[in-house]
């Protein structure tokens, strides 16, 4: 095939050029690597991606493969490409016009096209080079003759003169030789290269893959906190309305029961003057025949009335509890603050649990994330970090730093524990069940209530909870714990805050017959 019908063939149909790292598609056509991301990244969101030279469909973006025996022959095509115009060197026995030169005779000085370089002396003293405009640089600056030879101990070209002086008794190569050693290794170091541009090339792959998973997520992830964000500003601005509301509707209630016994204190009046009229008349007949002497004296109930409204109102502090509400405004600005956005890019902390601390009623599932309790004993082996009575377990892994969360399901059960707690927590009696003691802490639920306990205290949850599957939130450093609802939306249910002294483990304690579950597996963070 002649060289211009292959270069043909070596083109790439997008930029019309030799391939550069060329990979092909499913439909067998070849590309640059380049291009083709190009051409299938204007595609993206137009429902589908198609072959830009055959048009055929693809419904998924496709996998771009590396056409090695395509590389390799565009690399031996390059190779063997004659480059005697980008030279500038022209045979100097063309004296009519310029023509390239193919060689160049060190000896003679002079550049040789094909034609006069058949008829060049063949003796050995012309050395012949590719065509150079340089020549002094292939003669030893000392002596002014051709370089033949390469001292391996001092690294340098020599020559004939070179070997018997400066350079004798030195261990001398031809140039041909040193020069195909020094190929040698520059093609090893060549195929290293090629080894990182592939690995390179797979991690570029790899990475725009992610990054197409990523932004197809983060399009109903945004919908959805744009939801929860517009509903809770919704939610605040009618809450600021309802208090607003409320502190100016007082002072108005107020007026408004003012201006009723005003009125009621007018009419009052009206009475006591016609009362007064009617015990001024000598002629009895008028006074007996007043028809509403008993609207004149009726007011006992109205006076109940106003003396129960009067002292209310007066009780009235006149105002707010603006402490308690300012409370439970800073308590929601904590818990905005605690919220973590990393957990939610990076995943939940891979939590297992130990065997080896289980009680012998619990059954731990062969991936170690399932606990489950029944009458049924394991018969394992005691250990001094079992728990003999309790039915609990704690993880395998350890937190001493970092932030961390992670997620369980509780559905499974209707008496739980879940938390974390120190490894020197006790292993019997009543101050090892987590909670009960000063080295844990825990979210539980017994008897359709729910509630947090840490050091036998207490805190129930409002009545209208109720969890499936919970989520637990650590931060070391800052020693904070939170629990979580994950419902929809998800409900912050509390926070302990205090400094850790030890390495903390997550905890799990399993009422009668229930089964529970840790949810996720990805780490974040920093494992002791």
């Amino acid at each position: 095939m002649a060289s211009a019908d292959l270069r043909a063939e070596l083109e790439c149909s997008v930029c019309l050029n030799i391939y550069t790292y060329p990979v092909n598609l499913r439909c067998g056509h070849n590309f640059c690597r380049v291009c083709i991301d190009r051409v299938l990244d204007t595609q993206e969101g137009s429902g589908g991606y198609s072959c830009p030279e055959c048009r055929e469909k693809f419904q998924d973006r496709p996998a771009l493969h590396r056409n090695i025996t395509l590389r390799n022959i565009v690399e031996n095509f390059l190779s063997a490409q004659p480059d005697q115009e980008e030279s500038g060197v022209f045979c100097n026995h063309c004296v009519d016009s310029p023509v390239p030169a193919v060689r160049s005779c060190l000896l003679c000085e002079v550049s040789l096209c094909a034609k006069h370089l058949r008829v060049h002396k063949k003796s050995p003293e012309h050395i012949l080079c590719d065509p150079t405009l340089s020549m002094e640089s292939r003669k030893c600056s000392i002596h002014k003759k051709i370089l033949v030879y390469y001292c391996t101990e001092d690294e340098t070209c020599a020559c004939m003169l070179c070997v018997i002086g400066g350079h004798k008794g030195h261990e001398m190569e031809s140039l041909d030789e040193a020069s195909e050693k020094k190929k040698e290794t520059l093609r090893n170091v060549l195929q290293k290269l090629l080894t990182k541009r592939e690995e390179t090339e797979e991690r570029v792959q790899s990475l725009q893959e992610h990054r197409r998973k990523v932004e197809e997520k983060a399009a109903g992830d945004t919908e959805r906190v744009t939801a929860l964000f517009t509903d809770l500003r919704r939610r605040l601005e009618d809450l600021e309305k309802r208090i607003l509301r409320e502190i100016s509707g007082r002072a108005e209630r107020i007026s408004i029961s003012i201006r009723d016994l005003e009125i009621k204190k007018e009419e009052l009046s009206r009475k006591m003057r016609h009362i007064e009229e009617l015990c001024n008349m000598t002629d009895p007949l008028t006074v007996l025949q007043e028809s509403d002497t008993g609207d004149l004296c009726g007011t006992e109930d109205g006076d109940n009335e106003d003396r129960e409204r009067h002292e209310k109102l007066l009780h009235d502090g006149g105002g707010l509890d603006v402490d308690g509400i300012s409370h439970t405004l800073h308590t929601l600005s904590d818990i905005i603050t605690e919220v973590n956005v990393d957990f939610y890019i990076q995943g939940a902390a891979d939590i297992i649990l130990d065997v080896n601390t289980a009680q012998n009623n619990l059954h731990i599932s062969d991936d170690r994330k399932t606990v489950s309790r029944s009458d049924r004993k394991q018969n394992q082996p005691e250990t001094p970090e079992r728990f003999p009575n309790c039915p609990q377990v704690l993880s395998s892994r350890s937190f001493s730093s970092g932030r961390h969360y992670w997620e369980v399901d509780v559905g499974g059960s209707d008496w739980w524990r879940v938390g974390i707690c120190y490894p020197s927590i006790d292993r019997g009696g009543k101050q090892s069940v987590i909670g009960y003691n000063n080295k844990s802490w825990c979210l539980y639920r017994k008897d359709d209530q729910y509630g947090v306990t840490h050091d036998s205290k207490e805190t129930c949850l409002p009545t209208n909870t109720s969890c499936n599957r919970v989520r637990i939130d650590l931060d070391y450093e800052a020693g904070r714990i939170s629990f979580y609802d994950l419902c929809d939306p998800i409900r912050h249910l509390h926070t302990f805050t205090t400094t850790f002294s030890e390495p903390l483990h997550a905890g799990i304690l399993v009422g009668r017959e229930g089964c529970i579950k840790i949810c996720g597996g990805n780490e974040k963070g920093k494992e002791a």
